[in-house]
């Protein structure tokens, strides 16, 4: 099949003819709501470690940590053993009803955390917990006005939704009111420069502020923020922005929410983001790191906060509240991240892999820029690096290439920016597995450019 794309991307399934199961595409056309991507063009059978299987059996490389949350890798055998034990003696509760396994991760889980952020509620999924800070932030405040940046993605339920700017708001109806913008300190597109030409990130900030000001109706309750946004391109704040940050939400009486789903439990090289700027949040929340795979998802705040809530008549009691299930795996996951010395091995690896990116960068026009933290790095393409124009074609062939090859790398491309690939493998993943990852993608990213060149 012809493509009138510059880089020859072949739409629909069967790309590098490989052999697909028509009648699983066709029923899955027939039965399943799509929502919002296209399927990979593979039938997965399995999964191990960091890799997943297609049902020919072919390795793919999971350069994604399936979305952004096996740390471990897939099918973890202490993973594997905690989930087997806790389904056969103790999974599921009565919402009303306290186990143990909650109580001990509460203990553990607060002990990885400054001393001020001794609360926990334990949940299931990211916009969950974004749910349950953003409502715990209006009820302790006594205002409505959430602040995140215009490139965030805090969950796709409504309180979260209204508070992602990347993606989804057309066509649903007014969001919740009183979400507001400021602009991502993207220190690669901004256009907050100093004279110089470095990025003025304190300008950048300073101007979004004072537009956050003009438009609020006076009830400014919390800034909800990623420590580096990843659905948003990998876009990893100076040092000193947070900090910043978290000053200009004090001056308004703003509570600070950190939401660590991606950055969290030592995928940045440091167990939680936010220690690089010595910041603490208001409001932390956790998820798919936490469950290493498993729907697992944590708010962490003040006791403080925690009282005034409480106070006010808090209600946040849904079926899968305090499951005992979600607690054993987090437990299991605090264990193995301690046992195996994982934050550290991710600062070290990342640092492998960074070098081996610069390395592309400099090698390739198309390679624009690159940036991120530990085992959380993006790569974004361009035209070219003086127009830094988007090259949305030459994503979508470098991805289907990559596949092709046994890589899974996953493109984030928003508007006006360029197709930014997110690396987030397990934090198990081998250093061979790692570099091999690496050359697959530059052996992609060669062979498109090269037929594009024909």
């Amino acid at each position: 099949m012809a493509s009138s794309e510059p880089f020859g991307v072949v739409a629909g399934r069967g790309q590098g003819g490989w052999a697909m199961d028509t009648t699983f595409w066709d029923e899955a056309d027939r039965v399943l709501i799509r929502y919002g991507v296209d399927f990979t063009p593979r039938v997965i059978e399995r999964a191990h470690g960091a890799y997943v299987y297609d049902r020919q059996g072919t390795p793919i490389l999971d350069f994604t940590s399936g979305q952004m949350s096996a740390i471990l890798g897939h099918a973890h055998p202490d993973i594997v053993a905690t989930v087997s034990s806790a389904v056969a003696s103790l999974d599921h509760l009565y919402s009303g009803m306290l186990s143990a396994p909650v109580l001990e991760l509460a203990g553990r889980l607060t002990a990885t955390l400054p001393a001020t952020l001794g609360k926990m509620l334990l949940l299931t999924t990211g916009a969950e917990a974004n749910e349950a800070a953003i409502k715990m932030a209006k009820l302790c405040t006594g205002r409505y006005e959430i602040v995140s940046f215009d490139r965030s993605w805090h969950g796709m339920t409504q309180g979260a939704a209204a508070a992602t700017f990347s993606a989804g708001r057309r066509g649903y109806g007014p969001p919740a009111p009183g979400n507001l913008a400021l602009p991502s300190p993207n220190a690669y597109r901004s256009p907050f420069r100093r004279p110089d030409g470095s990025y003025d990130w304190e300008a950048e900030l300073a101007y979004g502020f004072a537009l956050v000001d003009r438009q609020s109706a006076g009830s400014l309750a919390a800034c909800l923020v990623e420590p580096v946004l990843s659905s948003g391109g990998i876009i990893d704040p100076p040092p000193g922005y947070l900090r910043r940050l978290k000053e200009m939400c004090e001056e308004r009486g703003m509570l600070l929410i950190l939401d660590e789903a991606q950055t969290g439990l030592g995928r940045t090289g440091t167990m939680y983001a936010f220690e690089r700027d010595g910041v603490t949040p208001d409001v932390l929340t956790l998820s798919k790191t936490l469950g290493a795979g498993l729907p697992v998802a944590a708010v962490v705040t003040t006791a403080e906060i925690e009282q005034v809530c409480h106070e006010r008549g808090f209600l946040f009691y849904t079926t899968h509240v305090s499951d005992p299930l979600a607690a054993s795996v987090a437990l299991t996951v605090l264990d193995v991240i301690e046992r195996d010395g994982l934050v550290e091995r991710a600062a070290r690896l990342g640092a492998r892999l960074t070098e081996r990116l610069l390395a592309l960068r400099d090698a390739y026009e198309v390679v624009g820029d690159v940036r991120g933290r530990g085992l959380l790095q993006g790569v974004e393409l361009v035209q070219d690096k003086k127009s830094k124009a988007p090259a949305d074609a030459l994503g979508k062939a470098v991805t289907s290439a990559c596949l092709e090859r046994g890589l899974h790398m996953n493109i984030v491309q928003l508007p006006g920016m360029g197709g930014i690939f997110r690396i987030a493998p397990p934090l198990t993943i081998g250093e061979d597995e790692l570099h091999t990852g690496v050359d697959l993608l530059e052996a992609s990213l060669k062979a498109v450019l090269d037929a594009a060149a024909r």
